[in-house]
């Protein structure tokens, strides 16, 4: 959308909040407006038949708002000095989790997924595509030995992380898992929702792919529902699949996909998330460090029994997210010691609002096993009925440590 007069920015080596506000973003070049337009168009005027205006047919396939996103989303992803990663935008996070699993599964696959993974990435898997033929083991991915011994050579294809676990907040060694997934054809995934790419970067680690709920920290608001793929330079498919187009590429194949199911986000969607996108930094930086205060508060109450948040020296991960992760975000656990605590904590906050989601600027509080993660009681993943959850947002860390005050008295 630059001039033809002004060269294209190059923006790879410049810092994460230059890349968020400027990648795909250059000034609109009819009226040079700073923030790229909302293109709420289904369809293209064509030069001719065939004769596209900068490859632009149907939204479907493509809409100048949704490139400008998936454009900024390969950019923040993609480490210092590595290639550009590309970027697909959808309209929620288990529409891109849906379009990677067509892309790389067959009938008769395996996939190894955490034991503590997300209640809706753990039904997709179980119970929409387990009909279709691929079977799951749920494992521990901070033991490294399991993960091995959880493999199946020449059917194991995808290896699913996510770090930090939802709600469980486990933390896993990517690059470790990168090479077991590699040595075996398979393909690395990693949910980063929760560390969101500013406090970590998986793709320099090794993965193939990384995985967003935009609808989380990186749309930031609550007000939009997303989500998004970010595919490594030159990832391939797992073993030898090929994608419709003929080649070895995993960006082809989850780009075919993603235009022929069209789960795709909107414009006006993808010029939310791309507004939510631009003030990342900052925001995390106040949620880790609201939720460092927090969790410092419930560790020392009577009332809480456990305290989980790879910030504190107490978590089984923090060596290995210190490492890991520029920070450790804003999501805290709590065990409140049974389950009808849990709930009267739940139920007696007034600066966390008790909702489902996560990551915008407010605070929000749930019960997982009734809420968030319902859909996995029974199983292997189920969670414990007193786990509370917080989603630490960016008001002043003193009212929300006093709030907490009130709902534990």
């Amino acid at each position: 959308m630059s001039s033809a007069s002004t060269p294209h920015p190059d923006w790879s080596t410049s810092g994460f909040s230059t890349r968020a506000i400027h990648a795909g973003q250059d000034p609109d070049a009819a009226t040079g407006a700073v923030v790229p337009p909302i293109y709420q168009v289904s369809t293209y005027k064509q030069d001719g038949v065939g004769g596209l205006r900068s490859g632009y047919e149907y939204s479907r396939s493509a809409n100048p708002t949704r490139t400008a996103l998936e454009e900024a989303l390969g950019a923040v992803e993609t480490p210092a000095g590595a290639a550009q990663a590309r970027g697909f935008a959808f309209a929620s996070g288990l529409a891109a989790e849906d379009t990677l699993l067509r892309a790389t599964l067959r009938p008769g696959d395996h996939v190894l997924v955490p034991d503590d993974a997300y209640g809706g990435t753990y039904r997709l898997v179980a119970r929409v595509f387990g009909p279709w033929g691929i079977e799951h083991t749920a494992v521990d991915l901070t033991d490294l030995d399991a993960v091995r011994a959880a493999v199946q050579p020449g059917r194991t294809k995808v290896l699913w992380v996510e770090t930090p676990t939802n709600p469980l907040l486990g933390i896993s060694d990517i690059a470790a898992l990168a090479q077991i997934a590699h040595e075996h054809g398979a393909t690395l995934v990693v949910d980063n929702t929760f560390a969101t790419p500013y406090l970590q970067q998986p793709l320099g680690l090794d993965a193939d792919v990384v995985v967003h709920s935009t609808t989380k920290y990186i749309g930031g608001h609550s007000d939009v529902v997303g989500g998004a793929l970010v595919v490594a330079d030159g990832a391939e498919l797992p073993g030898d699949l090929l994608s419709p187009a003929g080649t070895r590429g995993l960006a082809d194949a989850v780009g075919f996909h993603q235009n022929s199911s069209g789960a795709v986000a909107g414009p006006f969607d993808a010029w939310l998330t791309l507004r939510g996108l631009k003030t990342l930094a900052v925001r995390m930086d106040r949620h880790s460090a609201n939720a460092a205060a927090v969790a410092e508060f419930l560790e020392a109450h009577p009332a809480v029994t456990q305290v989980v948040y790879p910030g504190l020296a107490s978590h089984p991960g923090h060596e290995l997210a210190t490492r890991q992760m520029r920070g450790f975000g804003g999501m805290v656990s709590f065990r409140a010691g049974s389950e009808e605590k849990a709930l009267a904590v739940c139920a007696r906050t007034q600066v966390f609002t008790l909702a489902e989601s996560l990551g915008g600027v407010e605070s929000l509080i749930e019960h997982p096993g009734r809420m968030t993660h319902a859909s996995v009681a029974g199983s292997a993943l189920e969670v414990p009925d007193d786990l509370v959850r917080l989603s630490v947002g960016i008001e002043d860390a003193a009212d929300l440590i006093a709030d907490l005050t009130r709902a534990l008295a």
